[in-house]
């Protein structure tokens, strides 16, 4: 199989969809790889490296969309490269299609097969391809969120780790699951006091297991999540419903019990956001202020340290990136959990969550895949 690798073009998005390690392990299947020039730049990786490793260097994306039999990347296609895609192709990517109905409009009508990291599964009902990203934006959440704070940012003007005499920063998580974990580890090694709501209480169990006492855990109702978050410096928005759109758990209302000065940083931004008042914004302007409250929205916040997140991310995708290249849509027919990632197919939505988000039937993927 020809498989294509474009410069991802995302606003300040600098991973790239394949490593150079990851290209010698396609070329070593025997399948031919064509990387855009300059694709890897972002995370340190010239052209001479991708050759090195056995790719083919093309000169534009449109070569690359052109060319290649399954599409690599990071971040869902933008409207320039949507309109490249065509019937027979696959797309391997993140595309947390649910608040975005035009590229799903686009994909659909694109004839494309598309598979979305972020619905993949695995034998313990995780999300292996979502988790090394909410890893990282998990981590990246306290380092954002820290920046904000200082009064020249906007922010209230507190150090979360507070100093001797001083009671250091509050940091309130919503969410418990793989971005809320890594949250909590960054916020208790900064010295915050830190507490997550959760409704799924054997997961608090586990939390206050690792932390042993350290971080404080509250089964999340309206009450709660009122109480927390007007004493809160910072507050984390860390949901995730697989495919679907994410809930909106703090209202606008809200905002005027908070502290003047607080940060919310919505992490669930991918997926429409879980704060009422979020819309999503790049690293290039990443905050803006409603009702005195600081906002993080970024939607692609791993963008900010590539290195790091393009090489975790090829790590989880190399696997049923593999199987896709071998064996092309029969590794969707054989593969139940990289079935489960698959979220257009020839004109059908075949998500469940996705299709309910958007307002379209949903194709069962065993049927859309044998038609």
């Amino acid at each position: 199989m020809r498989v294509g690798c474009p410069r991802e073009i995302k606003n300040n998005e600098f991973r790239v969809g394949l490593t150079p390690g990851a290209v010698r392990e396609y070329a070593a299947h025997g399948h031919e790889i064509l990387v855009e020039t300059g694709a890897g730049a972002g995370i340190g990786a010239d052209d001479n490296a991708y050759r090195a490793a056995g790719a083919t260097i093309a000169r534009t994306a449109e070569e690359v969309f052109a060319r290649a039999d399954m599409i690599v990347k990071v971040k869902e296609p933008q409207p320039s490269e949507w309109v490249q895609l065509h019937d027979g192709q696959i797309l391997y990517t993140f595309l947390h299609l649910a608040p975005d109905p035009e590229q799903a409009k686009g994909l659909l009508a694109s004839g494309v097969t598309a598979i979305a990291y972020e619905t993949v599964t695995d034998d313990r009902g995780g999300l292996p391809l979502l988790a090394p990203m909410s890893e990282v934006a998990g981590r990246l959440a306290i380092q954002a969120a820290a920046t904000a704070l200082q009064k020249p940012n906007g922010g209230r003007g507190v150090l979360l780790g507070g100093v001797p005499g001083v009671l250091p920063g509050k940091v309130v998580i919503i969410g418990g699951g793989v971005v809320g974990l890594n949250a909590a580890k960054m916020a208790v090694g900064l010295g915050a006091e830190v507490v997550v709501l959760d409704r799924f209480i054997p997961r608090l169990r586990q939390l206050d297991d690792i932390f042993a006492g350290r971080v404080h855990t509250r089964y999340s109702t309206v009450e709660a999540l009122e109480e927390e978050c007007f004493t809160g410096d910072v507050v984390i928005g860390a949901v995730l419903i697989p495919g679907a759109a994410a809930p909106k758990l703090v209202s606008r209302e809200m905002l005027s019990g908070m502290k003047k000065g607080a940060v919310l940083v919505d992490v669930a931004i991918d997926q429409g956001g879980c704060f009422e008042t979020s819309h999503a914004t790049t690293h290039a302007n990443p905050t803006y202020d409603v009702d005195g409250i600081i906002h993080y929205c970024v939607a692609n916040m791993p963008g900010a340290v590539p290195v790091t997140s393009a090489h975790a991310l090829n790590n989880a995708t190399l696997h049923f990136g593999l199987q896709l290249a071998d064996k092309g849509l029969k590794a969707l027919v054989d593969e139940p959990h990289l079935r489960n990632g698959l979220n257009v197919h020839k004109g059908r939505i075949t998500n469940r969550a996705v299709a309910e988000a958007l307002g379209y039937e949903a194709a069962e993927p065993k049927a859309v895949l044998a038609a």
